[in-house]
Parts: structure tokens; sequence; C-alpha cells
């Protein structure tokens, strides 16, 4: 296999005990890691079959979104400043019936191009027509979680269709794409499916040792409704069903009380952080420096186009870092490294991944971003990881590795063709919109 090693960077490992490497390098055997340290001697370099000068670069891990629906970067724009669930309901579902597999992969297509073009290495999915959202996946060679989000509206044998459609997803993709396709099962929300349709999901969970993944406590409209349709708040009603039993990961998570809190901590339930989706669409501000306090570590997410509306995880981990500050009126409650593990590795804790990606150490796959250091919003380099959370944009990603295979050099993005994409994103779009 080849050997590749990338030389003469400033490297965060996320690793508490090596945060930070000056003059670093990292070496790549395939699709793994197996070097990690400081610029190596000429006679260890001779042993790599390329060398990659990256100064005046950072080489960290890829970011991780833990919670998106990728192909409504296609409604991007489309019915904005909206509450959720007249946004949802009027303008969203409607049009989202419309949608066939064009629509799906046009997409997909344009949400991966633009992950790639910000450093997101991997993503989670939550959506419909998933086998072509794996196809696309695949071809863009990124690394995903993917699930068939299911609603739970309809007649019983429509249910058992969609739950069918689920389980067989989860399971024909399980591990595709050389294994940088992992599943889930995912209901939607607890307001969108009852509670016996929630227990069949944490059933087939059980029964294929998958997590689960679904929306959680988005707003304060959503736990009313619980408590109006069930008697309990949305954490209490999921623990009953038996949905913290498996590994599961809820979005959101916004509204909540202390001993929700104290509840997720002790079910180790993960959390995806939308800050950008929750602003815009007016849901709240989630509770993360009281999480983090607890000992939850919270990953962030986009969540879909259509309501952030772009996936730039940067942006997220930004404003993670800004906006706690502003509210809890303490600048210490959420520090910039907290908020890039947010993004990175909390992150691969999150889709259960850590074993894999999320930090950079020798035996982990070879999924990795560089970042320009050098241009004027970025001196004097005095902290790069100040410099990353606070001045960087997602322009100054320049290289995006996935399993050792670069998908973007200098900005050119090479397993997909952005100016077709574009073209065949806003011909999607038309054919739906009447």
């Amino acid at each position: 296999m080849l050997k590749k090693i990338f030389i003469k960077a400033e490297i965060l490992t996320m690793i508490d005990e090596q945060l930070m490497i000056s003059n670093g390098a990292l070496g790549v055997e395939g699709s793994q890691i197996i070097y990690v340290g400081e610029t190596p001697n000429q006679e260890v370099l001779d042993q790599y079959d390329e060398i990659v000068d990256c100064a005046g670069k950072a080489i960290l891990p890829g970011f991780i979104n833990t919670h998106g629906h990728v192909a409504m970067s296609l409604l991007r724009g489309y019915a904005d400043d909206l509450p959720l669930q007249r946004w949802l309901e009027e303008e969203m579902w409607p049009l989202e019936a419309r949608f066939t597999n064009i629509q799906v992969k046009a997409g997909t297509s344009l949400s991966a191009l633009e992950m790639i073009k910000s450093g997101t290495t991997t993503f989670l999915d939550m959506y419909d027509h998933m086998d072509t959202v794996a196809q696309v996946t695949t071809q863009a060679g990124l690394r995903a979680s993917l699930c068939r989000g299911v609603i739970g509206f309809g007649s019983d044998e429509l249910r058992k269709h969609k739950l069918n459609e689920a389980v067989s997803f989860a399971t024909d993709w399980s591990g595709a794409a050389e294994g940088r396709i992992t599943t889930m099962l995912s209901p939607h929300a607890p307001y969108t499916c009852e509670p016996d349709f929630i227990r069949q999901f944490v059933e087939k969970a059980h029964e294929l040792d998958l997590p689960l993944h679904t929306h959680m406590s988005e707003t304060v409209k959503e736990v009313q409704q619980n408590m109006d349709n069930y008697g309990l708040r949305p954490v209490e009603h999921l623990l009953n069903l038996g949905f913290f039993e498996k590994r599961a990961l809820v979005a959101h998570a916004v509204h909540l009380t202390d001993s929700e809190i104290d509840v997720l901590w002790e079910h180790d339930v993960k959390i995806a952080h939308n800050p950008v989706s929750n602003l815009k669409l007016g849901s709240g501000i989630a509770r993360i420096p009281d999480m983090l306090r607890k000992g939850i570590r919270p990953s962030l997410a986009t969540d879909g186009a259509a309501s952030n509306n772009n996936l730039d995880l940067l942006e997220e981990i930004r404003l993670t870092a800004l906006i706690h500050k502003g509210y809890a009126q303490d600048p210490e409650v959420v520090p910039a490294i907290t908020a890039l593990k947010m993004g990175t590795q909390y992150g691969s804790e999150a889709l259960f991944l850590d074993d894999q990606v999320g930090t950079l150490e020798v035996g982990k796959q070879a999924d990795f971003i560089t970042m320009d250091l050098t241009g004027p919003h970025m001196q004097p380099r005095h902290d790069v990881i100040s410099h990353i959370v606070y001045a960087a944009s997602r322009s100054d990603v320049l290289d995006v590795y996935v399993d050792g295979k670069a998908l973007m050099r200098n900005r050119e993005c090479l397993t997909l063709d952005e100016e077709r994409i574009c073209f065949e994103a806003t011909q999607a779009f038309k054919a739906i919109v009447k």
C-alpha cells in the first residue's frame, strides 16, 4: 500500500495529552494513520512513497455533522422565517412529497459537494429514498451514518411498510462503501410516531444491534404536545418506551429540565446540537454548558440546509463558542477547544465511530483536513486553535481526505463534478415547484 507523509504542519490531534504538534507530520498507509508526531528526519522520510509539504497549513480531523437531511439542500431559501411546525407542515412536507429519486440525488449531491468544500468528512442523514443517498455518499467518498427517517402518519399497513423499508436499508447498507457507511434506525420524532410504533423500532434495534436516532424536545410546542398526548415530556416518554436502552442519539434537545439532563447522562444518550437551525426557526438555545458540566459531550450538526441555510460545520463550531458565552454572560462556559472537539471528537462519539475517526492517532482511519494559516485574518499565528474557531472560514479548508483518499485538493473537488451538480440541483428544484 502507498505510504504518504504530510509534513511541516501545525497538527491538532484533538487528544488532550498531545493536543498540538508544531512542525508536525501525519503518516498514512492505505486508509490508516501510521504516524503522528514531529516531522521526522530525512532518513525516515525516505521510507515513504510520497512526501507532502504542508508548511503554512494546519492538519486536523475532518468535521463531523451529526444530524441532517442532506437532500433538503434543494429547498435552501424556500419558505424562510417561519416557526418550525408551520414551516414543516405547510411548506416543507407538501413540497417534499413531490421528491423523487431525481430530487434526492440532486440535493444529496449538492450537499456532499458543499460538505467536502467546507471540511466535513462524516455526516448523519435521516431522510427518504435512502438508497440514493447511500449511492451518492459512496461516489463522493464521504463517511456517513445513514437512516431512513420514518414519520408515523397513515395506516397500519403504511407504517409497517415504512418500518420494513427502514430495516431493509439499515441491513443492506451497513458496512458498505468499504466500511464508510454505517446505519441506524430512526423514527422521526415522538410527536410524529405513536408509542407502539416507536416500540417496534426499539425492538428492531435490539434485534439488529443498531443505534437509534430521533428528533427530541426541539420546541416548547413539541414538548407541550407530548404532555397533552401522553401526559409525559419527551425524555420520560422515550425512556419509558425503552429508547435509551440501546445506543441512542437525539437531535436538538433544546428544552430540557435538570432531571432530564440527568436521565440523558445516566443512559449515555448522545446529543446533536444544531445551534444555527435552532436560532433560525426560533426554537431556542440548548443548555449546552449544563450538559458539559454534567459530563455529557454534545456533538454539532447543521440540520438540513433548508433550515440553516448551509452545511458549514465551522460556522456551527464558532457559533457554539459564542452564543453560549453571550446567553450565560460567561466567556468561559464553552472554550474554543471544547467547541472544536464538539465538531470533531464528540461527533465521532455521537455516531459511535470514535474507534475509527474524530482524533488523529495511529490506527485510526485517515480522515483529515488541511486549513490555510497564511491569510491575514490568521495572523499573528500565536494560537492556531483560537484562529480556527474564531477567525477562519470554510474557504480556508484546502484539502480533504477520507480513508487516506483525497476528496479535495487545493479546493478542487476530485470526486464530484461541481458545475454539473449545481446545474442539476437547479433543474431538479424547478421540476417540483408549481
